[in-house]
């Protein structure tokens, strides 16, 4: 209930709005009691010809019974809950708040109010989400309600079929009260179609009112709740197939109806419809709980306290050993999600080269992790073996201290040479018309320079 719903009571009004709201509840209790009524009574007791089917068919009609009502009180009598202190923000800061000269200055003081709360949700202009009839700063996936008059914890609707709000507390024994209720209907539609098929058939009737193939009673008002009940029962399956497959869907994506009409903004990275998606088995645990033994039991095991939730980007942050860039849409940073350069990331996994050669580098230039590649195309580019006597000459050349000729020497080693005449690569140094006396290059350049090809 809410948190203000005695003071709304006490007026006639207030009582008259509370009776009203329990209408549909009743409605619902009546069609029940109606129903095992013409289910026990009508179908098994009194038009069964075969006991032993009869009480099978009584034993699990009550199994699922009692399942889909305990289901379905759970969800009626859980309560909302109601909101921590620290989550309240005191009346003289409200008074400030609502005399604040402009958007940015009530922005800054929930801001700081909430500095030590677990929120991550914010408003469309990037404030912290306040509620300004309940006076508190909401909870991340909370919402007010205006039917219950608070704000809810992780509110997926107001169900007046419950006449409660479907929230943290609540949400796993809305989603089984759907699924017992469909299994229930389908079991009795399936149960009561030979019956339904016999009340069409024409037949003669004994002094009891039953024919010899066992129809049904063809005098009394049995076979109308026969009639009615599995008209009943397949029309509610047929509702129900479509709203619990909704919500089987919502509880394998970590997301509430509110969420799937409106994304939930986050304080990092804006609008994100799957930010709460953990994956499926995860998402399934946070509603039902670790304990395989209490999934399917009326039993509250879900995860967490109801007022912060883990996101996908946390858990990314903790499978990846990278971190996980993600931008602020509300203005804290200056790039959102979607303006971010999808090649940033790619930034720091090529590390540039900084090693200072005697040649010109490129800035922009990238140097390959691997040499492999380098070494691949050099030997592919191997100088043929005619030139081998033209380069020994420049060697001689060399180390006798006369300049080139040219301005582009070709120093190499005789070990190099030998390499050479096997058939490897052949590195060409850029060094202009300085004479190379005494220079080893095999020593000074130990790997080709960037942006030099291999001849």
């Amino acid at each position: 209930m809410g948190n203000d719903d005695h003071r709304r009571r006490k007026t006639p009004c207030g009582f008259c709005m509370a009776v009203f709201k329990w209408i549909p509840v009743l409605f619902i209790t009546a069609v029940i009691a109606w129903s095992y009524y013409a289910y026990v009574v009508e179908l098994c007791i009194r038009n069964s010809q075969n006991r032993i089917g009869m009480i099978f068919m009584l034993l699990f009609y009550h199994l699922f019974l009692t399942l889909f009502m305990w289901s379905y009180w759970r969800t009626i009598m859980t309560s909302v809950g109601r909101m921590p202190d620290q989550w309240r923000i005191p009346d003289e800061e409200v008074t400030r708040l609502f005399r604040a000269d402009s958007p940015d200055t009530q922005k800054r003081i929930l801001n700081n109010f909430a500095r030590d709360l677990p929120v991550t949700n914010r408003t469309m202009n990037g404030s912290v989400r306040f509620c300004e009839k309940c006076k508190i700063i909401k909870p991340d996936r909370a919402h007010h309600c205006s039917v219950c008059s608070c704000c809810v914890l992780k509110m997926d609707h107001h169900c007046p079929w419950v006449n409660n709000c479907v929230n943290f507390y609540n949400y796993k024994y809305f989603v089984l009260f759907l699924g017992y209720a469909l299994v229930y209907c389908l079991y009795v539609a399936f149960t009561a179609l030979h019956d339904f098929v016999d009340f069409w058939k024409v037949g003669a009737y004994d002094n009891n009112g039953y024919s010899a193939q066992g129809q049904l009673n063809a005098t009394g008002m049995g076979r109308f709740h026969i009639l009615f009940l599995f008209f009943i029962a397949l029309m509610f399956a047929i509702s129900l197939v479509s709203l619990f497959g909704y919500h089987i869907y919502l509880v394998l994506v970590n997301r509430t109806t509110l969420e799937s009409f409106r994304a939930p903004i986050f304080r990092v990275g804006g609008p994100d419809k799957n930010g709460y998606n953990l994956g499926r088995y995860a998402n399934f645990c946070e509603v039902f709980g670790d304990d395989w033994q209490y999934w399917f039991l009326p039993v509250f095991s879900s995860r967490g306290d109801g007022y912060s939730y883990p996101t996908s980007s946390d858990q990314s942050r903790v499978s990846t050993t990278s971190p996980v860039q993600r931008y602020d849409a509300m203005g804290d940073t200056a790039t959102s999600r979607l303006d971010g350069n999808p090649t940033d990331k790619l930034i720091g996994a090529s590390p540039l080269d900084t090693t200072n050669h005697h040649h010109n580098q490129s800035p922009h230039q990238v140097r390959s992790p691997s040499a492999q590649p380098i070494q691949q195309l050099q030997q592919q580019q191997a100088p043929p073996s005619p030139y081998l006597d033209e380069l020994e000459e420049r060697l001689e050349q060399v180390a006798n201290g006369q300049s080139l000729s040219s301005s582009t020497a070709v120093v190499k080693s005789s070990q190099q040479a030998e390499r050479e005449a096997n058939g490897a690569a052949v590195f060409i140094d850029m060094v202009g018309d300085h004479p190379l006396a005494g220079v080893d290059p095999a020593k000074d350049s130990p790997r080709p320079p960037n942006g030099d090809l291999p001849v």
